[in-house]
């Protein structure tokens, strides 16, 4: 199911990023690809992440990149599993785990964030193994994890406030017993809760080494109180349930909200904080879905299994399926090798489907002068087809060019009055935009601009 061609606008300015790390063996500090915002600071935060995509895409090219992170995120949810209570293991499990996976299938790709997605997800299993044993050996990887994680992606915040999340839950639970004065075995103990506690110092400690310093830990509240991106950035955007790509998510909460009103078991604190945190980002944004599932995957499957007792059986299979059974796992192996083989040969139909793969073909031939107006979601796609000889106006990398530039481009791209002063004003002489967005259709009437390339995708103009 994870496997699918690469389609993240984003994408291809990080693999440029790899390519110049290992090139010039420096992070960037500054912006090298706008001419817009050239020489501005800029945090490379995903500079490791980027760095091994580069290094993915010279061994194996497209197809081992779609590969690996097909892998990443089958492991993310496969650890996810492994937190499901082991009775509702194979079927209420497995069925929960199916459930998750069609909820989170929108925002898979070959990105980054996948990353986060998989660590998050481990940080979990170990901060849970911690509360059933008890053993402080699994709290030992999360602070080398955050240090690697802090240098993979601004999501390593996450892994930091799930330890926040333990910590708040046993307090109170620690405090409700001293209050009511009984103490059970499954109580936190003030011992516990020191011990995550330097974890978390700890862990917070690890991520200052990064090549941005403690500036790293400002940055992920300054993405999430930009207004511009919450406003114009689609995956910032509350998921739609109107679309059919959405309703697995719609269904997966009714089912948890009809779970949780029949179940006569009551979560424990800190699943219910996890669950009213990460369901909370979720509702908020959609590029928190995956994360609220793989916490709530385990929770669901022990909600569903207090209601419906599944068990396998121990008797060995009969008769057809004796045979059947052991032909499955190599059904799901050549079916998955056919279907991978389909998605690598098909990602160069993918990528001029949804890039302006044929305009920038014309451009490399042609050579046109001038600086070069384009569309948002084609930013890193121009980077890595034409950086060094030209510079993009605007990419993926919203917090470069911050809210105010942000609104401004908006007012440009739909249109509004003066829009030919601002392309004037900062000498553009090519625009690269989609045939049916505003400022297309307005340049079209304009007698200072002409067509030079067009198709169903991208429709370049040139001043006169």
């Amino acid at each position: 199911m994870t496997l699918r061609p690469i389609s993240d606008p984003d994408f291809w300015w990080h693999l440029r990023t790899g390519q110049m790390i290992a090139q010039d063996h420096i992070v960037p500090h500054v912006d090298p690809f706008s001419f817009s915002k050239f020489g501005e600071p800029w945090v490379a935060h995903e500079w490791l992440s980027e760095l091994i995509l580069y290094a993915i895409y010279q061994l194996g090219g497209f197809g081992l990149l779609i590969f690996i992170f097909s892998a990443l995120i089958t492991g993310a949810f496969y650890i996810a599993y492994l937190r499901c209570p082991p009775e509702s293991m194979p079927y209420v499990a497995g069925l929960t785990l199916l459930m998750g996976a069609l909820a989170t299938a929108p925002a898979w790709g070959v990105r980054p964030q996948m990353l986060s997605l998989l660590l998050t997800s481990l940080f979990l299993y170990l901060l849970d193994s911690f509360h059933k044993t008890r053993q402080i050996k699994w709290l030992f990887p999360i602070p080398i994890i955050s240090l690697v994680w802090v240098n993979l992606h601004a999501g390593y915040f996450l892994g930091l406030a799930v330890i926040g999340i333990y910590i708040a839950g046993d307090l109170i639970e620690y405090v409700i017993a001293i209050i009511k004065k009984t103490q059970i075995p499954k109580t936190p103990t003030l011992k516990m809760i020191f011990i995550l506690s330097g974890a978390l110092i700890i862990s917070v400690l690890a991520t200052t080494i990064n090549p941005n310093g403690i500036h790293i830990l400002l940055y992920p509240f300054q993405t999430l109180t930009s207004q511009a991106m919450q406003q114009f950035i689609y995956e910032w955007f509350s998921p739609d349930f109107h679309l059919l790509e959405w309703q697995p998510f719609v269904w997966f909460l009714l089912v948890m909200i009809g779970a949780g009103m029949f179940g006569k078991k009551p979560l424990s604190l800190n699943k219910l904080l996890l669950t009213l945190f990460f369901g909370y980002a979720a509702l908020h944004s959609m590029r928190h879905v995956p994360l609220f599932i793989i916490v709530a995957i385990p929770i669901l499957a022990e909600m569903l299994d207090n209601l419906i007792r599944i068990r396998s059986s121990n008797t060995a299979p009969v008769g057809f399926l004796k045979w059947f059974l052991p032909i499955l796992p190599i059904c799901a192996f050549l079916i998955t090798s056919i279907h991978f083989v389909q998605v690598v040969r098909g990602q160069a139909e993918s990528e001029a489907e949804n890039f302006p793969k044929n305009a920038l073909d014309w451009i490399l031939r042609n050579k046109p002068a001038g600086n070069l107006y384009n569309s948002y979601n084609w930013g890193g796609y121009i980077i890595w087809r034409l950086y060094p000889d030209y510079l993009v106006f605007i990419d993926g990398r919203a917090d470069v060019y911050g809210d105010k530039f942000l609104y401004s481009f908006q007012d440009t791209y739909h249109a509004m009055p003066s829009w030919d002063q601002s392309l004037d004003s900062i000498g553009i002489n090519l625009v690269l935009i989609e045939p049916e967005s505003g400022l297309a259709t307005t340049i079209r009437q304009s007698s200072s601009w002409k067509i030079v390339f067009e198709d169903n995708i991208s429709t370049l103009f040139t001043r006169k």
